[in-house]
């Protein structure tokens, strides 16, 4: 399994973890390994997590994720 795959399964693993900060941190990696495929995941995030900081930080994610998704020509972009 590449390395880059593996950050990310590391990354999405950690966005159950008690800690906000944590799951901050993990969302704020998966925008910079441009894990297109954690999009549904960060923005299930932004509509459920409790901590407001961690919805902040899946709603920037999730536009830069989008926008690289839509210059890719993604289906739904």
């Amino acid at each position: 399994m590449p390395v880059t795959e593996r950050l990310i399964r590391y990354h999405l693993a950690r966005l159950k973890d008690k800690n906000p900060q944590v799951r901050v941190q993990s969302i704020q990696e998966l925008a910079l390994l441009e894990a297109t495929e954690a999009y549904d995941t960060l923005e299930a995030i932004y509509r459920s997590d409790p901590d407001p900081d961690v919805r902040r930080a899946a709603q920037q994610a999730g536009r830069v994720l989008f926008l690289k998704m839509h210059r890719r020509g993604w289906p739904g972009g």
